[in-house]
């Protein structure tokens, strides 16, 4: 039954009415505004109600009527029965995929009882304005399956309102009559345009604009998701995780429920074993050179997609939101980092055999943030890095609606406009396979790729990315985990060892990951965590994988779900925009996501008998583990101001930077501070600054043979930006500062006319031997600094830039104060001690060494390891 409560009623010529009713097509209860004889021009005014933006006010002369306060009390809304909405929309996929032309599609789509209400009614009116748009059937058909899942309020300009979305009747009341300001603005006065419920209806540009936009995301979720059904069936899992999840709350027979979940008889959990890094050194060394040997043959992947919304980033120039990718982190953006860390690896090979080597690196972006024109600009800026644009492959993934926590509806911020997410890193499977990416990859000769996030900054310290590549491609793995203990508590999912026996009497078995939103339903309790909880049993999952690519292209070529591997919905967060008068929303909700590890899950092992110890060994999937700090540190949500836990902070995961160098110069019989804990430095800063470029190794057996002896002060500074470097006892009180600009090369322009990074070929190089660098350093009081961008201001340093092939060379000296030492292309200086102090020369390098440099470090292999011989000329 419905109810109505007149609102307003001026001179006969206009009817405002709020109806609380339930429709057999959405078992919801919600509101909507019905207008009849509307009036030339309306305005309004209310002390309760904020005055529409002056876009929306009229431009004629206006009677002026008030609003009261109307007590309303809508009656409670039945339960949404997601079981009925499922079976409806399954029925409808299945007719839908019998289907031979979109004419058949559009037919039977048309026959749902709703999509028939909706367009054949006119109660939304949005079909008397179809007419107008010149739509394709394509179009009209996903603007169908939009309303099939009963979407319907994306279209209907505001007329209808859901109940429990506000606070109270009085504001849904509020809420409507911003709304019908907005469309008030919208009434041709003259009487021509469409019509709408009676009122004549003029779509502006903006409209239109959005409503093209809406059919853009609506074509690419059916086209992406066209292995689930499209647009019916992203809803039918959206409804089946919404459905499972509240079956969660109710009952605690967690054990039936996961069984069900993995499709079995018997399923248990296991913390997986695997070669540990740190411990097993020899094997992991022979590991590491299994990598190096393989890089010819190995690929990059970035998931960049995501939208990063608790960094928190912003353009300081134009305010404008920015991905995760472009963070300014340790004096360049987080993306740079990850071409630093692939150069030191490609810097190692070369040293090693003597052969370039440029490994083709695939990125996935996202329009979020204007995701993909930043990192392609970034690119582009910055020369392809050297390696030609031709060595990169960026791909966009689609973005997917967010939708409410309780019924699944999706989220508008205003008409026609969805409030859209990344789908999950889980996509890039799929979407790898859709934009030829894995075919890129084959034409390159490439059989397995390395995958690592943007955020996590330690992922390359030492031998963690080399030996899991390595072990990959070396025992003919599909899938690879680099993993580490768990922190007790963390916002993060575990690795795992499933065990199962199918429905058939086979038994299963595969290394797999469980997202933290999805403990529950394994029966692992969530919250804080003792040493003794089951979660401390498992290792964390760090997302960093190495793939063997034909089999990730098998999965991501098929057309089945598993191809968008481990989709989950998480509603535990809030979903934040800005609705169409500019006011801030929060809704409970999510989207439907992938998880790019659940890949694993395609790899399971069979055998027709239950096996016991040793089956890992025998898997397809495999995990390597390390330190923690040499696995994953991430700076991936902003740390606010009063907030003494910088755990997953670009504050925490520089002190995990710092801690690696100490534990990596400690080796060299170079004397440091101690690092205490993070909540030492919430207030103070760290202790010192160590930042040492990966191409000094990246394996750091070979960065210690390029460092021995002495001390490093507290409150010092030590940034060395070259790769042909030499460090014997030298003590630092202050700060030293080494930068080149040909740290691992110079470009050269290859027959494609692109620079191309030769490395090798004319290197900066230094060379320092029992010196004492003495300078105030860094002002450590002062509040401007920001230590993990490595922004910080300085009393005094001692600066050595070297321009292109340019040598610095310091011997038995004292250098004492502020110094900058600026070095020629084709130059060598020399820095000694006189009598008077210091003695500093410059020299030309002879022709024959220009290329070589007048040294450099040999790199040989010796069984398992690799020494370095310094050569000089």
């Amino acid at each position: 039954m419905a109810h109505s409560s007149p609102i307003l009623n001026h001179k006969n010529q206009f009817l405002f009415s709020f109806i609380s009713k339930t429709s057999n097509s959405n078992s919801h209860s919600h509101y909507s505004l019905r207008l009849a004889k509307p009036p030339l021009s309306l305005g309004f005014s209310s002390s309760s109600s904020p005055s529409p933006s002056p876009s929306l006010t009229p431009r004629l002369p206006v009677a002026r009527v008030t609003t009261a306060p109307v007590e309303f009390a809508p009656p409670p809304p039945p339960e949404f029965d997601f079981r009925r909405e499922i079976s409806r929309l399954k029925a409808l996929r299945s007719r839908l995929s019998r289907c031979e032309s979109l004419r058949e599609r559009l037919r039977i789509v048309g026959g749902d009882r709703i999509v028939k209400d909706f367009f054949g009614s006119g109660r939304s009116g949005f079909s008397r304005v179809l007419a107008s748009l010149n739509l394709c059937s394509y179009e009209l058909f996903l603007l169908k399956c939009l309303v099939a899942t009963g979407q319907e309020h994306v279209l209907t300009f505001g007329f209808q309102f859901v109940d429990d979305e506000f606070e109270s009747a009085r504001g849904s009341i509020k809420s409507a009559l911003y709304a019908l300001v907005g469309m008030i603005e919208k009434l041709d006065v003259n009487g021509g345009g469409g019509e709408l419920n009676g009122i004549g209806l003029t779509l502006n540009d903006e409209d239109i604009g959005d409503l093209r936009k809406l059919l853009k995301i609506l074509g690419e979720v059916e086209q992406f998701y066209d292995c689930i059904g499209g647009i019916i069936g992203y809803q039918i899992t959206v409804f089946e995780l919404l459905a499972e999840a509240k079956a969660e709350r109710r009952t605690t027979k967690r054990s039936k429920h996961k069984h069900e979940l993995m499709n079995c008889q018997f399923l248990e959990i296991h913390a997986p074993s695997g070669l540990d890094l740190a411990q097993n050194t020899e094997y992991a060394l022979e590991a590491a050179l299994w990598g190096i040997e393989g890089l010819p043959y190995l690929g990059e992947i970035y998931p960049l997609g995501g939208s990063a919304d608790r960094l928190g980033l912003v353009d300081p120039d134009t305010g404008d939101c920015l991905p995760a990718a472009m963070l300014p982190y340790c004096g360049r953006t987080l993306l740079e980092g990850l071409i630093r860390d692939l150069q030191a690896r490609e810097f190692l090979y070369f040293k090693i055999y003597g052969k370039q080597c440029i490994t083709p690196v695939a990125i996935m972006t996202s329009s979020a943030k204007n995701n993909h024109e930043h990192i392609a600009s970034l690119c582009e800026r910055l020369g392809w890095f050297g390696r030609g644009q031709s060595s990169f492959q960026l791909f966009e993934q689609p973005l997917v609606p967010t939708v409410s926590a309780e019924e699944g509806q999706w989220l508008v911020s205003k008409p026609f406009s969805l409030v859209c997410k990344p789908g999950g890193h889980g996509v890039i499977w799929k979407l790898a396979h859709d934009k030829g990416v894995f075919k890129w990859f084959f034409d390159q000769g490439r059989r397995g790729a390395t995958v690592r996030q943007v955020s996590n900054v330690v992922a390359a310290t030492d031998l963690t990315l080399l030996a899991l590549a390595g072990i990959g491609l070396h025992q003919g793995k599909k899938l690879g985990f680099a993993s580490c203990k768990r922190n007790l508590g963390a916002t993060e999912g575990i690795n795992v060892l499933i065990e199962k026996k199918t429905l058939d009497g086979i038994w299963a078995y595969g290394l797999s990951c469980i997202e933290y939103t999805e403990f529950e339903k394994f029966g692992i309790a969530d919250g804080p965590l003792s040493p003794n909880s089951l979660q401390a049993e498992f290792p964390a999952n760090t997302n960093i994988l190495y793939v063997d690519l034909p089999s990730a292209e098998l999965v991501g070529s098929s057309n089945y779900g598993n191809s968008l591997p481990g989709m989950v919905l998480n509603t535990k967060k809030q979903i934040s925009f800005v609705d169409y008068y500019g006011k801030p929303q929060s809704v409970a909700g999510g989207r439907l996501e992938c998880t790019m590890q659940n890949i694993a899950d395609s790899f399971f092992n069979t055998y027709s008998s239950r096996c016991y110890k040793g089956v890992e060994d025998m898997l397809d999937t495999f995990i390597v583990f390390n330190k923690r700090r040499r696995v994953t540190s991430s700076a991936k949500k902003k740390r606010r101001h009063a907030d003494k836990c910088l755990h997953q902070t670009p504050d925490g995961s520089l002190l995990d930077i710092l801690r690696n160098a100490c534990d990596l110069l400690s080796q060299c019989n170079i004397k440091l501070p101690e690092i205490e804990g993070n909540d030492k430095y919430v207030d103070s800063g760290p202790p010192f600054l160590i930042l040492l470029h990966p191409a000094l190794g990246p394996l750091w057996e070979i960065t210690r043979q390029k460092f021995y002896g002495g001390s490093i002060s507290k409150g010092s500074e030590l940034q060395v930006e070259v790769a042909e470097f030499l460090w014997r006892n030298i003590q630092l009180d202050g700060s030293l500062v080494i930068e080149a600009d040909s740290v691992m090369g110079s470009t050269r322009i290859d027959e494609n006319g692109e620079h191309i990074l030769q490395y090798g070929h004319r290197c900066g190089r230094c060379r320092l031997e029992n010196v004492k660098v003495l300078n105030k350093g860094i002002d450590w009081n002062c509040g401007d600094s920001v230590y993990w961008k490595h922004a910080v201001q300085r009393f005094e340093a001692c600066k050595i830039i070297l321009h292109g092939n340019a040598e610095f060379e310091a011997t038995d000296v004292t250098i004492q104060g502020n110094h900058i030492f600026e070095v020629p292309d084709g130059y060598k200086l020399k820095v000694t001690s006189e009598s008077s102090g210091m003695q500093v020369k410059l020299y030309p390098i002879g022709k024959n060494m220009m290329d070589s440099g007048s040294w450099y470090w040999n790199y040989k292999i010796n069984g398992t390891h690799i020494q370095l011989e310094l050569a000089e000329l």
